[in-house]
């Protein structure tokens, strides 16, 4: 090397530097010219969070099995964090320090110690030390390396604007998918599957996760995408949580170490390093929150991240909202149907009864005058029929034109089916029973359906009602099925009554990569919440998916 400080295979090392512009692949190719311009046999850079710790560790000279064998990267205290702000720590013996607190297990032994630190527009980057030069470390090596850490700092910051333009140009992208997909009309939940997986790659995050209300008044994580998705699905947050305090007050929020975070409430998220919360909240209407994860030891989210990922999480809100205001339109049309039914049913079936009811009274009286006793009880019958055609004519048409939280269950269930169709493209099958006994749209049912109903306590049919909802609807978004069959059957009453439903199709069967389990997870807490069960799986023939969910009905 040139005693000079600056010698040519520093300014080839700069230029070298100022020509990556990859953030990992630069810091890596840093601590590498730095070892080899030194000539020190190992090299680490620590980069910093906000609060000092080190949430990325780059080295040198050590194999990735030694390094793995020490587990965490080094926490950046003792003689680290001895290292200065401005200037350099230059040790002979670094086991003699004041700070030293010893080598963890596994870590090479070291001695001879540089260390400088790395910045970027005044600010502590990240800390760079080097070890193990024969001789120890010279004033020319420390000129040497802090000019070069000096055109890392340079070299960093364009790698980070250059990053952020990448990014914004993906993000922009993402949001243009995001915005055809709606405009497509897709549904909700592949919407938003297709939104977490986009927004973790584009975010360079191991995970997403969409948290959404669930059951009662708790909220779970329904979308999981990537590093340990399965594990998060289904997850409840708790109400004082991050996840629910960034959705009450509108604003994101980053944690640069769960795994450091003085308080994480849910356990499975204590396998992540930096998490990113986004509130998906349109028009005020608080929808679910974005989290995206990545793992222990990759940077930090930064603010750039979180504006891109608040702004798509507004549009995952709006996929929440179209979707709602979808199946208001399917309920709205639904009730449209039945009033037009129930004024053709009045206006015409009716009339034309009463009509036929004058027809007949006078044919009877014209029997009657005639001495035909036989023709008179026949007609006297045929009147009778007419009356109770009316009477049940007029049942019919005010049930129709019941607001829906006075229907009685077979009617919720029957338009539960009615919605179904629109959603699989045919009538699913609706069998309901009483005792062995299927209850059809007969006059004679009647007493059947007012057993049902009696049988059945209101908390119950809610949750009747539920689970064949999301059996038919598990059937539209995944079984490409063409047949879906629905029981419900009431068998017995008092203590030893019970409810049982099973929904059949004749699809593709249980898919072992489903993204989303919350929905099912909801069906079996129904369950439990009354001291039944919940089952899923194949039907007796092999093929298809048989949901099965009972319940005592007391």
């Amino acid at each position: 090397m040139s005693e000079h400080p600056h010698t040519p295979a520093l300014y080839g090392a700069a230029l070298d530097l100022a020509a990556t512009l990859e953030t990992p692949e630069l810091l890596q190719r840093f601590v590498d010219l730095a070892a080899e311009l030194s000539g020190a046999r190992y090299a680490a850079l620590g980069v910093l969070a906000a609060d000092g710790t080190t949430v990325q560790f780059v080295h040198h000279g050590m194999s990735e099995q030694d390094a793995r064998a020490l587990g965490h990267p080094p926490a950046g205290t003792g003689v680290l964090g001895a290292i200065p702000a401005n200037g350099a720590l230059v040790l002979e013996d670094l086991t003699t320090h004041p700070d030293f607190g010893g080598f963890p297990d596994h870590h090479p032994p070291m001695r001879t110690f540089l260390g400088v630190p790395v910045t970027i527009r005044s600010q502590v980057y990240g800390r760079l030390y080097l070890a193990e030069k024969p001789g120890g470390f010279t004033d020319h090596d420390v000129s040497q390396i802090q000019s070069l850490a000096a055109a890392a700092g340079v070299a960093v910051e364009n790698s980070r604007l250059y990053g952020h333009a990448r990014a914004r140009e993906r993000w922009i992208q993402v949001s243009q998918e995001i915005t055809t997909t709606l405009l497509e009309g897709t549904e909700e939940e592949e919407a938003l599957e297709m939104i977490a997986d986009r927004v973790r790659e584009v975010s360079g995050a191991d995970t997403s996760c969409i948290v959404l209300p669930s059951l009662g008044q708790s909220w779970a994580c329904e979308i999981s995408n990537g590093y340990r998705a399965r594990d998060l699905l289904g997850t409840v947050f708790p109400p004082d949580g991050r996840a629910l305090t960034v959705l009450a007050d509108g604003t994101g929020l980053i944690v640069d170490s769960l795994q450091r975070a003085s308080s994480v409430k849910v356990e499975a998220l204590l396998h992540f390093g930096s998490a990113l919360y986004a509130p998906m909240i349109v028009r005020g209407a608080r929808m679910g929150v974005l989290i995206l994860l990545r793992k222990p030891g990759r940077p930090p989210f930064e603010g750039a991240d979180l504006l891109m990922a608040e702004s798509v999480a507004q549009q995952a809100a709006l996929a929440l909202e179209l979707a709602s205001a979808r199946h208001a339109q399917d309920l709205a049309n639904l009730g449209d149907e039945r009033a037009r039914i129930g004024r053709d049913l009045h206006d015409l079936a009716i009339q034309q009864l009463f009509a036929t009811g004058m027809q007949l009274e006078s044919a009877r009286e014209q029997a009657r005058d005639a001495g035909r006793a036989d023709l008179v009880e026949i007609l006297e019958y045929s009147l009778s029929s007419v009356d109770e055609s009316v009477r049940q004519i007029r049942s019919i048409v005010h049930r129709l034109r019941e607001p829906d939280e006075a229907l009685i269950i077979v009617e919720r269930l029957r338009r539960e089916a009615s919605l179904g169709r629109t959603a699989l493209g045919y009538a699913p099958s609706l069998v309901i029973s009483v005792d062995g006994v299927d209850v059809d749209d007969t006059a004679d049912d009647g007493e059947l359906v007012d057993q049902l109903d009696a049988r059945v306590d209101p908390d119950i049919a809610d949750d009747v009602v539920a689970v064949v909802r999301e059996g038919l609807s598990n059937a539209a978004r995944h079984a490409r099925a063409h047949s879906v069959q629905v029981q419900v059957a009431v068998k017995g009453r008092g203590p030893t009554g019970r409810i049982e439903i099973q929904v059949e199709d004749d699809g593709l069967g249980l898919d072992p990569h489903s993204s989303r389990r919350s929905g099912l997870d909801n069906l079996a807490a129904r369950a439990r919440r009354h001291g039944g069960t919940f089952s899923l799986g194949r039907p007796e023939r092999g093929r298809g998916t048989l949901l099965s969910w009972q319940a005592p009905l007391t």
